[in-house]
Formats: C-alpha cells, structure tokens, sequence
C-alpha cells in the first residue's frame, strides 16, 4: 500500500462493516476509532506498520494560515510548531511501523490518509456543523503543510451518528452545511446513521 488511491479503495472496501458494525452499538467516539481502525485492518487489509491511531504530528513553522494561527494561541515559550493529531492514519511503507512524535519530519511525509472521527454520544444534544467544520479546516490545513513539503495525502471525515433518538442526531441542515464545507475544503466526507449513508470517497 504505497498510493492515495491504494488508501482510498482499503477504506471504501471497509466502509460497509465500518457502518454496520459501529451503528450496532452505542460507544464513545475513541471506541468508533477502535472500530475503524480494526476494519481497516481486517476488511481493508491495511498492514499493521502502516495504520497508526492518534498519531501525533508535530510540523514545526507551520505554513498554513490555519496553524500559524492556532500557533499564537499558545504561550510565547512554546511557540513555533502546532501538532495535528490525526485519529487514524494510514502511511505509506515508508513510515516502517514509527510514528512516534519523534518521527515527525517523516510521517507526514509518509501518510497517505487522514481520518477526522466524529460521533453523537451526548444526550440531549447533537453534533454541532461548528465542530465539524473546524475538523474539516484541520484537515485541509494538515494537508497544505504536506504540500507545502513536497508530498500529499487524502483528507477524510467520519461521521458515525448512531444516536438512537433522532433528536440527538445531526438535522439536515447541518449534515448540508458540513458536506458543502467538506467539498469547498477538498476534504471528502463520509457519514451514517440509521437512516442515510453518504460516501463520497471516490478513487481519484
């Protein structure tokens, strides 16, 4: 697995028992992560040294307006990178099974997805387009900084909306407005509930 599209065609070919399988029990969002990491794996056929959970990201002089500005946010001593941490990730060969955050210069270089998780686990309340859309901006922003260093990646957002009351689930409205920003930010975008699937990680 040394291609985007290799990436792309292991996660649509788990995205089926990603979708049955989550929405068969109600979890936090890090047992979502386990759950899509685990198909990748199994149905995907993802290599063990090349998928990695919360991996941790460090880019240091941040090219992207986005993490220039998340950068000033902190304290003056400890400015001068930002670290995205990507839920899943899938890599390329190359990483060789380290992604640890002293790996840095080289997993980035090396990855070849980006996988955002997000999951409706709050009672009494739904997810909101805010957050996601900021998942959204991460990940575009993560992806200039790959360009900006001579490589690329495909930058994807998972939706698992497995709330059982549809008043805890995403309206239409916003499930409208993140996919708008996904598509404007060239993120692709995936979502399930128990009622709609939206896939639109084609093979580039």
């Amino acid at each position: 697995m040394n291609t985007i599209t290799d990436s792309i065609v292991s996660l649509n070919s788990a995205w089926p028992e990603i979708q049955r399988e989550c929405l068969s029990v109600l979890g936090s969002e890090l047992h979502y992560q386990a759950m899509i990491y685990y198909h990748l794996r199994l149905t995907g056929g993802v290599p063990i040294a090349q998928v990695g959970m919360n991996v941790k990201m460090y880019i240091t002089n941040p090219a992207s307006a986005l993490f220039r500005r998340l950068d000033e946010r902190k304290h003056k001593d400890y400015r001068g990178g930002f670290e995205p941490i990507p839920d899943v990730a899938i890599f390329r060969s190359g990483v060789e099974g380290d992604w640890r955050r002293r790996n840095h210069e080289k997993t980035i270089i090396e990855m070849l997805m980006a996988i955002e998780v997000k999951a409706s686990e709050r009672k009494d309340s739904r997810l909101q387009p805010s957050e996601i859309i900021f998942d959204i901006q991460k990940l575009a922003a993560h992806r200039e900084e790959a360009i900006h260093l001579g490589s690329d990646f495909v930058p994807v957002m998972l939706i698992i909306d497995s709330a059982l009351n549809y008043r805890e689930r995403m309206t239409e409205s916003s499930l409208e407005t993140s996919m708008k920003m996904a598509e404007d930010m060239d993120v692709r975008f995936m979502y399930c509930s128990r009622d709609i699937n939206v896939n639109t990680l084609n093979p580039v």
